[in-house]
């Protein structure tokens, strides 16, 4: 296990930010192109949850899921002017958990694909 420095806390701090901008691009994206939309905004999830976990291990695969999760709940609440962008239906079932479902995927690939050794 990776001790926790002050230059993995850092990257995790980026991959918060970025977990909270691919949440937030994947929930405006996710319905906008059905069924292409939910499907692009899936496969960035994947692509950046495989960015954060090859970065630097598990303390940056946990800040991209702790980002990614907070903007999908806090977008998917009911807005003042009551619009929501994630639908109370099928498709937004698929994005909440689909997203989730493919980060918690990465993180269960074994430690050795994201390993430098050749």
């Amino acid at each position: 296990m990776q001790p926790l420095t002050a230059a993995a806390a850092g990257r995790a701090a980026g991959a918060l930010l970025l977990g909270v901008l691919v949440g937030t691009v994947g929930t405006v994206v996710h319905r906008a192109y059905q069924p292409w939309g939910m499907v692009g905004a899936l496969l960035l999830v994947l692509s950046a949850a495989v960015t954060a976990r090859a970065w630097s291990g598990w303390v940056t695969w946990v800040g991209f899921l702790g980002g990614l999760f907070l903007a999908v709940q806090v977008l998917a609440q009911r807005g003042p002017g009551g619009d929501v962008l994630v639908p109370a239906g099928v498709l937004g079932l698929v994005w909440v958990f689909g997203s989730l479902v493919v980060t918690v995927a990465v993180a269960l690939l074994p430690r050795r694909l994201f390993a430098d050794r050749p």
